[in-house]
């Protein structure tokens, strides 16, 4: 057997597929273990208009779990002998705690806005029309937000140069857009469908098909917005 030929344990595509399998277990569960308390609440919580700020107020955990997850698949190990997702996922919490809280608490405070009045929009005594304003409005905060979520967890960037980098590729790129458009649409069928916790379950799937569809917003900010060459590394400044 030549040396061409000759594969290495652990870098097979059995052994590829096997370590992706393993990294977003291990994320999953450091996910739910650390969105525990708001997901309880969630869970429990009736689908009811009153109850859209406490809902919101449950999910302020799952900003920087969810970047922690975005950091720790992106940068998996492919090498089935070389795995440390959990490390990976500490890591990006620690590095990104700060910088996606100023950026979700707003998110999560003007969606809470739009969503109450949108339950209560009969007893608001304004135009039909406006009700298609606000979806569309809360539609873009939410594509908006998986742009900044991307670029917040993986870059070194201050929190108002990631908001205006998340609204410049909601138009430059707008492949990107629509593939989360989709995984929005999906996420909302598995909630509507099932429950909270199952979409939660899912969440470092969902992580791993944001970073897929990413890919060009990703390659575009490390090529013309970063001088480094892996742009999670180095110092970070969020003030």
């Amino acid at each position: 057997m030549t040396e061409t030929t000759m594969r290495r344990f652990g870098q097979g595509p059995l052994s590829r597929a096997s370590a992706l399998v393993y990294t977003l277990l291990v994320v999953e569960l450091l996910f739910l273990a650390t969105t525990v308390p708001g997901l309880i609440g969630l869970v429990l919580l009736d689908r009811d208009a009153a109850n859209v700020p406490l809902a919101a107020a449950c999910a302020l955990p799952a900003g920087p779990a969810l970047s922690a997850a975005l950091y720790a698949v992106h940068h998996r190990r492919l090498d089935l002998t070389d795995l440390h997702p959990a490390a990976a996922f500490s890591r990006g919490y620690r590095m990104n705690v700060r910088g996606v809280v100023k950026l979700w608490v707003p998110w999560l405070a003007w969606l809470t806005v739009v969503g109450s009045t949108l339950a209560n929009f009969g007893a608001a005594g304004v135009p039909g029309w406006w009700a298609i304003l606000l979806v569309l409005l809360v539609v873009a905060a939410a594509l908006w937000g998986a742009n900044a979520l991307v670029i917040t967890s993986l870059f070194a960037f201050r929190a108002r140069d990631v908001a205006r980098l998340a609204v410049y590729f909601l138009f430059s790129s707008p492949r990107v857009a629509l593939g989360d458009a989709c995984l929005l649409v999906v996420a909302a069928g598995v909630t509507l469908v099932a429950s909270e916790a199952a979409t939660a379950l899912l969440a470092s799937v969902f992580a791993a098909a944001l970073l897929l569809n990413s890919r060009p917003l990703i390659a575009e900010v490390t090529a013309r917005f970063t001088t480094q060459g892996d742009p999670a590394e180095g110092p970070r400044d969020d003030s």
